[in-house]
């Protein structure tokens, strides 16, 4: 991984720890074959998202996931084909009970019969469902990177009460802080901010860890911490199956989405923007003549320069323009990680 300019933004940043990760990971070790990595970025669970997310999975239950298609499944569609059973079976049978109302449940079965996840028929009034495939275990463990490249004495006191929080909830099996790094010895002012349980990364043309990670308990009871206070904090219990639920949800959403829809906030049919490198995949603005963020590559720019109308319409150079071409390149390199 090339060394990233002192004054980077956190958004590059972000992509290039994506990246690495996607290559490298784990930081301490081989990867083993029967392991596979999914990257992922911006994703979390209600107030709190993550920055970058690095989902562990079993290589051949990945595989098993394929059938199931691109798009993720949410937690009614999860619920439904995760239960379904192999031989036909009246829907309210076959399903536990829901905590809202079962129309609810009879519209999830239907989307995913229309999606071809599960079969259907009618008994009567009744509406049967069975399984078309098994929906596999295929999450292993779900690492997330909180991505500081300036990790300053008040980024670090932000950014711990975060880690902390994460690591009472336990909704990860690992939490790490990635940085830049600066050369200099670890600087224990900053670090001890940080619980002690989040790894450190340092980043540069390498990465090093700093710090290891201490391995966090998804199966167990986590706490959620609500408030803080200058006597007593706030918090409640989280129920494991709640957590497993999520990290299900999370999984998906990681699945269909990746690292690399940065495109779809951005303006890749400006003929001013350029993915100098496909395997690094860093925004390049040629007007400004360096790399960019979703922020500044948008409509409003004042070097926007749209592709003309008649490559899209007449299939230049081959189906549709520099920058569909561009989405192209990303969708191929993000469906192998999938395979």
């Amino acid at each position: 991984m090339t060394a990233a300019p002192d004054d980077e933004p956190e958004f590059l940043f972000e992509l290039r720890v994506c990246r690495w990760a996607e290559q490298a990971w784990p930081p301490s070790g081989e990867r083993d074959d029967e392991t596979a990595v999914l990257v992922a970025r911006q994703l979390g669970v209600q107030s709190r998202r993550w920055d970058t997310l690095v989902v562990e999975c079993d290589a051949e239950a990945l595989e098993a996931r394929a059938v199931f298609g691109e798009d993720r499944l949410d937690a009614d569609l999860l619920g439904v084909v995760r239960h379904a059973p192999a031989t036909y079976t009246y829907y309210r049978d076959a399903l536990p009970e829901p905590d809202y109302p079962w129309r609810y449940v009879r519209e999830a079965v239907h989307r995913a019969a229309d999606r071809g996840l599960v079969e259907t028929r009618r008994d009567g009034n009744r509406i049967q469902l069975r399984r078309r495939y098994r929906y596999p275990d295929w999450v292993t463990r779900i690492v997330a990177i909180e991505n500081k490249p300036d990790l300053t004495a008040s980024a670090a006191r932000a950014l711990g009460d975060q880690l902390e929080r994460d690591v009472a909830l336990g909704l990860a099996d690992e939490v790490w802080v990635a940085t830049r790094a600066t050369g200099a010895a670890v600087e224990p002012a900053l670090y001890e901010r940080l619980p002690v349980e989040a790894g450190i990364l340092a980043v540069d043309e390498e990465v090093d860890v700093a710090w290891n990670a201490t391995a966090l308990d998804p199966s167990a009871p986590g706490t959620r911490i609500q408030e803080r206070g200058d006597e007593a904090d706030r918090f409640e219990y989280v129920d494991p199956a709640w957590k497993a639920a999520k990290r299900r949800e999370i999984a998906e959403r990681a699945y269909e989405r990746g690292w690399r829809s940065f495109l779809d906030t951005m303006r890749p049919d400006c003929r001013r923007f350029e993915l100098r490198d496909p395997d690094v995949p860093l925004p390049y603005c040629t007007a400004k003549e360096r790399h960019v963020t979703a922020a500044e590559c948008r409509g409003a720019c004042p070097e926007f320069t749209p592709e003309p109308p008649a490559w899209r319409a007449n299939n230049w150079p081959v189906d549709g323009g520099p920058g569909k071409g561009l989405r192209r390149v990303l969708e191929r390199q993000r469906e192998r990680q999938r395979e």
